[in-house]
């Protein structure tokens, strides 16, 4: 108990005392017994209560600074009572003055009502003491709140800046692309050109070895001048896009089977789907995009028949569309990798490709704000899945018809 609140158990223990001895005296001089058990309750009663409070308060949330308050208020409290008795006993109209009992009973109701006033404003000023601590926290979070708005801000700036210098980067990609797609492209076509040309005049007086050079570097310049067509492609998936609009993924498979007829036929290849959904993008790279999964679901179906399967399923507010198939499979560790721009697991002799179809792949998938990845075990085949937000179109006409 803290020091402070010792005081009103003091108090206590003096009402107490006077209602015990007041009692006893009543009772041996002769006095009405009932009279003395009623003073020694009241009297009592007011002290039991001053203890019960003065343990009380060391369990409140009461400052213990307020403590001297409380018992100045008892103490007030016994003060008025106590003028009160007094004039009473200098009043001359009285002629029956208070007995000694009465007087204590008085004096004991007055501290009472002190305490009661005391814990009231102790109360009261506690709850104003937690309203500034409020405050000041509020104050305090404010501050706060003003200076992460003041970083955001300036980081909202970079991110400004930010993405102009990346615009500005990709334009100039765009442009180192094209210019060196432009200078490549005319070399590429006359080393085709005038091989060609070498092999059907002097074909007959070329052995062997000569045609078989003349073909691995008429493969070489054609591979090369595919290899530029797909950088170029690559470097234009953000600056030449075309607007977003609602792409129905049914239509856009059927597009890209009836391309691939001719590569279905020769391998024999099964490919079944799902129903796929109508989907918010830029439809020509979304047909890019299938295009270079199927294929590739093609290339790397291994000894057997290519098997493909094509679904879709909502992932939290996206499509998560996946193309699996049953062929050779992705090493764990090169999971990651083949997504980069000219990374290659094979040889060109193994496998045909320019390194290029699964970073352009992961470029248009930016572009549509969402993630592609796979999932592999190798001999086992690969699940290759992307996410693209679901058409605003049917949003918007679903909204329509639950308000009409």
């Amino acid at each position: 108990m803290p020091h402070r609140s010792r005081y009103i158990s003091v108090l206590g223990v003096l009402l107490l005392v006077v209602a015990t001895g007041q009692s006893l005296l009543k009772v041996a001089g002769g006095g009405p017994v009932l009279e003395a058990a009623i003073d020694f309750t009241l009297i009592g009663l007011s002290g039991v209560l001053l203890l019960v409070v003065a343990n009380w308060l060391s369990s409140t949330p009461f400052d213990p600074r307020l403590y001297p308050r409380i018992v100045l208020w008892c103490l007030g409290g016994v003060g008025v009572m106590f003028v009160f008795v007094f004039l009473r006993a200098v009043h001359p109209g009285v002629s029956t003055p208070f007995s000694f009992g009465t007087r204590a009973i008085a004096l004991s109701i007055g501290s009472v009502a002190g305490l009661v006033i005391g814990i009231h404003e102790a109360r009261a000023l506690t709850r104003e003491q937690e309203l500034n601590e409020q405050n000041d926290e509020l104050k305090r979070t404010q501050r706060a709140l003003e200076q992460r708005n003041d970083e955001l801000a300036d980081t909202r700036v970079a991110l400004e800046d930010t993405v102009r210098q990346l615009e500005a980067s990709n334009e100039q990609l765009e442009q180192f692309a094209s210019a060196a797609s432009h200078d490549l492209r005319e070399p590429l076509r006359m080393v085709t050109m005038y091989l060609e040309l070498l092999d059907s005049r002097y074909g007959d007086a070329l052995d062997d070895d000569a045609e078989e050079f003349i073909d691995y570097a008429v493969n070489g310049a054609t591979r090369m001048q595919t290899m530029v067509d797909e950088l170029l492609r690559y470097s234009r998936v953000e600056t030449q896009g075309d607007p977003f609009e609602s792409v129905d993924l049914e239509a856009v498979l059927e597009d890209t089977l009836t391309d691939l007829q001719v590569r279905i036929e020769e391998t024999n290849a099964t490919i079944t789907r799902d129903a796929l959904p109508c989907v918010e993008g830029d439809v020509s790279q979304l047909r890019q995009l299938f295009q270079n999964l199927v294929s590739n679901a093609i290339d790397y179906a291994g000894n057997e028949p290519p098997r493909i399967h094509v679904s879709a399923e909502r992932h939290d507010s996206k499509w998560r569309v996946s193309v699996s198939d049953s062929g050779i499979g992705i090493e764990p560790a090169d999971q990651e990798r083949i997504f980069e721009i000219f990374q290659r697991l094979h040889s060109v002799d193994d496998h045909a490709g320019s390194g290029i179809g699964l970073a352009l792949c992961h470029r248009i998938v930016e572009r549509h704000g969402g993630e592609i990845g796979v999932d592999s075990v190798p001999g086992d085949g690969a699940t290759f899945s992307f996410t693209v937000p679901p058409s605003t179109e049917l949003a918007v006409s679903s909204e329509s018809g639950v308000n009409s």
